[in-house]
């Protein structure tokens, strides 16, 4: 008998449905929006908790059937920053392999881990999620994930393990944070809970989320390194874009390669840190490190030229899957439905307990990531609703912003309205579908998890 062929919905198929579905929605649901007041110091608005109105019909709108075609170079437009990101870092990735600094690294780190793969996820696992418990990075990591695929397959491995070494730790580092300036920050500071309320016990729910983490994906990696044909990705050739060059020796030039690729990362963590440094600076640094490859490798200009504007072209399905998905938000916004979903969601919590009202906050905040995918714009819009609810039901404001972190954070690993998450699944040649498959037990795991930690933290934080 022939081999059953395995079905598989191609991402850009799946994020267009979504747009679609959007605007369907767009007709059915009413039209409604809440105040919203200028942040001190920043292009953002917040949302006045109790303001939610439904709009007279003189200020409705009716979205044309093909709307949701024109939202698209729309959504482009609106993630230009990340899909300028994803562009450059392509390019300077591949004059940085060409030199075959990376690939020379790569090479002596599976010679030595090769035998111990748990080490290499259980030390990946640790340090992103850290980057985004601490500073909030997260697109930083998307130029490593071909190079992570590269190595997880030399590995005896494949690209889900390499998507999960980066993109789980990084909705971990989320979920849990304690400094991140563009998600707990905000949240707190909307709350009017100190920043330094609850670190001891962010590091300990991070330790506890990192093992359910670990224990998954090495689960997962031994069984396919066992049998291969147990991968999700079994179907997708990877025989092209991931293979070592045959030139591996690491030598003084790639070590100094490396060192300013190292620096340059480093370097950018600092200034994000202490300088406000963002998609911008990033950018600049990149570019900085790949002209520096080249000078060291001695390439010539117009070889680099050609190498940066290879790798720049193989991102262009990355891209568009990035555009595209932030479609789904132009057409929710252009529907002026958002707001509607946000209030209606929020008004199910009212008059519960304690424990079930931050649970209900968890569910809320969970749904509202796939409408607003951005944490920062989240925390603006959900915050000034939730931290009045949690008054009215006896739920700690810490807990509040726990639950928001909670929502925000875990479904970061999957919710298809993320240009990011698209973007990165389309490097690793990832179908969604197959993704979705590996990651849903572990976020089962993590919400459950997550449940205990909430109940906890109404009884620790009470006082508080």
């Amino acid at each position: 008998m022939p081999e059953k062929k395995r079905w598989s919905l191609d991402s850009l198929v799946l994020i267009f449905s979504i747009v679609v579905v959007a605007q369907l929605l767009t007709y059915i649901v009413p039209q409604g929006q809440f105040e919203r007041v200028p942040v001190p110091d920043s292009s953002k608005t917040m949302v006045v908790a109790g303001t939610y109105e439904r709009l007279p019909e003189a200020e409705q709108t009716t979205l044309w059937p093909w709307h949701c075609l024109m939202a698209i170079p729309k959504g482009l437009e609106k993630a230009m920053e990340i899909v300028f990101l994803v562009f450059l870092v392509g390019g300077v990735i591949k004059i940085l392999r060409a030199t075959g600094a990376i690939d020379a690294a790569l090479h002596a780190a599976v010679a030595k881990l090769g035998a111990s793969p748990w080490i290499l996820i259980a030390g990946c696992l640790t340090m992103f999620s850290l980057g985004a418990f601490t500073i909030g990075m997260g697109e930083e990591y998307v130029p490593l994930i071909p190079i992570l695929v590269t190595m997880s397959l030399a590995m005896k491995m494949d690209s889900i393990v390499a998507m999960g070494m980066v993109w789980v730790p990084y909705g971990i580092g989320w979920a849990s944070a304690a400094f991140n300036p563009f998600g707990v920050v905000v949240a707190k500071q909307i709350a009017g809970v100190p920043l330094e309320q609850g670190t001891g016990f962010r590091f300990l729910m991070l330790a506890v989320f990192l093992l359910i983490a670990f224990q998954h994906v090495y689960a997962y990696a031994r069984r396919i390194r066992k049998d291969p044909g147990k991968s999700l990705v079994a179907h997708v050739d990877y025989s092209t874009g991931f293979e070592p060059p045959a030139d591996v020796a690491f030598n003084g030039q790639r070590a100094a390669i490396l060192g300013v690729f190292v620096l340059g990362v480093v370097g950018f963590v600092f200034g994000a840190k202490y300088q406000d440094w963002y998609i911008h600076e990033l950018d600049g640094v990149f570019l900085g490190i790949g002209l520096l490859a080249a000078i060291i490798a001695r390439m010539s200009p117009s070889e680099t030229s050609r190498n940066f504007i290879e790798g720049a072209a193989e991102m262009t399905s990355a891209a568009l899957l990035i555009g595209v998905a932030r479609a789904i938000q132009v057409v929710l916004d252009d529907g002026q439905i958002g707001d509607t979903v946000i209030q209606a969601i929020a008004g199910l919590l009212d008059g519960a307990s304690a424990d079930v009202s931050a649970i209900g906050m968890l569910i809320v905040q969970t749904v509202c990531n796939l409408f607003i995918p951005s944490g920062t714009g989240q925390a603006y819009v959900t915050m000034p609703i939730m931290s009045p609810l949690a008054e009215l039901t006896n739920v700690p404001q810490e807990t509040a912003v726990l639950a928001y972190q909670f929502g925000d954070g875990f479904t970061n690993m999957i919710v298809p309205t993320s240009a990011l998450v698209m973007g990165t699944l389309a490097l690793g040649r990832i179908p969604y579908g197959a993704w979705v498959k590996f990651v849903t037990p572990l976020l089962l795991k993590l919400f459950a998890a997550a449940i205990v930690f909430l109940i906890i933290s109404v009884r620790v934080f009470a006082e508080g």
